[in-house]
């Protein structure tokens, strides 16, 4: 039985159009993830799912496996991820290899560290069925996070069981930051919350995922002062 990683990227980005193949320090983006993806020990093949033909080459050129392009259906900019990830580990089911473990990785988080997937492969033991990655919210659902109501009036999205006059008082709120996903294959099925759901707290800095050009020149900056230290 084995580990894998999956990297899903479609090629009709539209907040940053190709940002996938973009040159980041001399690399195409997604590049940095497949590398780091190959660095990790326990993972035994890199799979990458596009719809985009430059971007399987991409892939290739810097190990991935692109098993045939995603169907159309799979890269519509709607397309949920959880079916991708599934057509993709079904392609790799299909060439014989016996998956045990599957490690999604976002290509456009280049800021995540090695340790955060080796953490979140500790995370993912038998009465786990999922692992995510996430960092502490800036905004509170108890405190400072608000939904407008049928009457036009906002309220907050969470109200406190009891008064709370400050953001560190409220309970503590995370947000999602989609870097990394690890299943056992027999609860993918399950998706993300229809298990036992566990979190890697990755810090802010590490949590930055590249959207628009504002997310890719941050994280350009934060790469060189990174390797500045190194």
């Amino acid at each position: 039985m084995s580990i894998i990683a999956t990297v899903c990227a479609r090629g009709g980005s539209t907040g940053l159009p190709r940002k996938n193949v973009r040159p980041l320090l001399g690399k195409p983006l997604i590049a940095w993830t497949i590398e780091q993806a190959l660095r990790v020990s326990a993972i035994e093949g890199v799979y990458v799912s596009t719809d985009d033909e430059e971007i399987a080459s991409v892939a290739r050129q810097f190990g991935g496996k692109v098993l045939g392009l995603r169907p159309a259906e799979l890269a519509t900019s709607t397309a949920p991820k959880l079916p991708v990830i599934r057509h993709l580990v079904e392609q790799v089911e299909a060439t014989g290899v016996k998956i045990d473990t599957i490690v999604d990785l976002d290509p456009t988080s280049p800021l995540r560290a090695d340790s955060d997937i080796e953490q979140c492969l500790a995370l993912l033991d038998s009465s786990a069925d999922v692992v995510i990655t996430a960092f502490p919210s800036e905004k509170s659902p108890y405190f400072n996070m608000v939904e407008e109501t049928p009457d036009g009036n906002v309220r907050l999205v969470k109200p406190p069981s009891s008064p709370v006059f400050g953001r560190q008082g409220a309970p503590r709120v995370y947000s999602m930051n989609a870097s990394v996903y690890v299943w056992h294959r027999h609860t993918l099925v399950k998706g993300l919350w229809e298990g036992n759901v566990r979190m890697h707290d990755m810090p802010r800095e590490r949590s930055i995922d590249v959207d628009t050009l504002l997310d890719f020149n941050l994280v350009e900056m934060l790469m060189k002062e990174r390797m500045a230290r190194e």
